[in-house]
C-alpha cells in the first residue's frame, strides 16, 4: 500500500549568519539524509535532544522550509513539483499544531475567528452561520463548549488553549496531524488528557500522526514507529512497543535511561559529518566510529539502525 507520506534521503542545511563579517559558506546540516514514511492510520514518532531536527523535518514537511535535496512524496506526488494551488490543498490535508499554543493562537481574535479563518480562506463559499455551526462542533469534540466560542485565547488554561490549536487543525478536516511537542508544556495529568483527546480522535477520524517529541516513554505509548533522531541523523528505528523493550543504538538507550530526555540540546552540526555522529558522547565507541559513517541498515524487518557495534 502507498504510504501517506514518503521522505527520502532529505537534506536541509541553513546559512550560518554570524555578522557581517562572517564568511561566507557556512551552514548548520540541520537534517542529513533523513527517510521514513507515514501510512494511513499511523502515528510516527521523532524523538530526540533539542536541535536534533526534529521541528526542521515538521517544516520542511509543510513548506515552511524547502529541503535542499532528496524528495518528500504525498501520496506519490514530489510536494518539490506542486504548484501554488496544489500547495494550498496540501496543507489543508496536513495541519500543524504547535508547541505552544499561547503564541499561536492570535490574542486579539475570539476562538470562532482562531478556529475558521483557515477555513474561510481555503474553503470558498460558506457563510458564518455554517462555519459556526462546524466550529461549535469542532469544539466540543476536542472536550470545549460551543459558549467558549466568544471568548478569546487568555480566557484559557494551558491545556485548554491546546486543545482549540488542535481544534483548529481538524477544522480543515486534514489527513495528518503533525504535533511539534505538544504535551511537553503541560503538566503530567493534563499531557495524559490531550494524548487520549489525541487517540480518540485517530481512532474517530482515520488520522496519521507525525508526533514530535524529546520523551521517548510518551512517544513510545501514543506511536506505532519511531525514528531517533541525533544531529540530523535517523540512527534507530523500530516498532514503538519493540524499541522499548530492545533499544538498541546506544544513544536511544541514554534516552531510556534518563529519567527524562537528557537535558540540554545536541550539538549544532557545523560542517558534513563523515564519521558516527554519537560518537564523541558513545561510551561504546570504537576508532572506527571516529572516521567512519555508519549507514542505516535494516536489521529485521521493520527495525533499521545505524551504527557499527555488534552488541547494537
Amino acid at each position: 500500500m502507498q504510504p501517506l507520506i514518503s521522505i527520502q534521503d532529505v537534506q536541509k542545511r541553513f546559512n550560518l549568519e554570524a555578522g557581517f563579517f562572517a564568511p561566507m559558506g557556512r551552514y548548520v546540516y540541520a537534517v542529513n539524509g533523513l527517510s521514513f514514511t507515514i501510512g494511513e492510520n499511523e502515528s510516527y514518532g521523532l524523538v530526540g535532544e533539542s536541535g536534533c531536527g526534529k521541528t526542521t523535518t515538521a517544516r520542511l514537511l509543510v513548506r515552511m522550509y524547502k529541503h535542499d535535496s532528496g524528495t518528500i512524496l504525498y501520496r506519490g506526488e514530489d510536494l518539490g513539483n506542486f504548484k501554488k494551488k496544489q500547495l494550498s490543498q496540501y496543507r489543508q490535508k496536513v495541519k500543524y499544531v504547535f508547541q505552544d499554543p499561547a503564541r499561536s493562537l492570535n490574542p486579539r481574535m475570539d476562538i470562532f475567528n482562531v478556529l475558521i479563518s483557515g477555513r474561510r480562506w481555503g474553503i470558498r463559499g460558506e457563510d458564518d452561520k455554517a462555519l459556526r455551526e462546524k466550529a461549535a462542533a469542532i469544539l466540543e469534540e476536542v472536550g470545549l463548549s460551543a459558549k467558549d466560542l466568544d471568548r478569546r485565547p487568555a480566557d484559557f488554561s494551558g491545556g485548554q488553549r491546546q486543545r482549540i490549536s488542535i481544534a483548529r487543525g481538524l477544522l480543515m478536516e486534514p489527513e495528518l496531524l503533525i504535533c511539534d511537542e505538544v504535551v511537553s508544556a503541560l503538566d503530567v495529568s493534563i499531557q495524559a488528557q490531550i494524548l487520549n483527546l489525541l487517540m480518540e480522535l485517530r481512532r474517530t477520524r482515520k488520522l496519521s500522526f507525525l508526533f514530535i517529541a524529546h520523551d521517548l516513554t510518551v512517544a513510545s505509548w501514543f506511536c506505532d514507529t519511531i525514528g531517533v533522531m541525533y544531529r540530523g541523523f535517523l540512527v534507530e528505528e523500530a516498532p514503538a512497543a519493540d524499541l522499548y523493550r530492545n533499544a538498541a543504538h546506544p544513544y536511544t538507550k541514554l534516552l531510556f535511561s534518563a529519567v527524562s530526555a537528557p537535558k540540554g540540546e545536541a550539538r549544532s552540526v557545523l560542517e558534513e559529518i563523515n564519521a558516527c555522529a554519537f560518537a564523541d558522547r558513545c561510551p561504546q565507541a570504537e576508532e572506527r566510529c571516529f572516521r567512519e559513517k555508519p549507514e542505516l541498515k535494516q536489521t529485521i524487518p521493520g527495525r533499521r539502525l545505524r551504527c557499527f557495534l555488534d552488541s547494537a
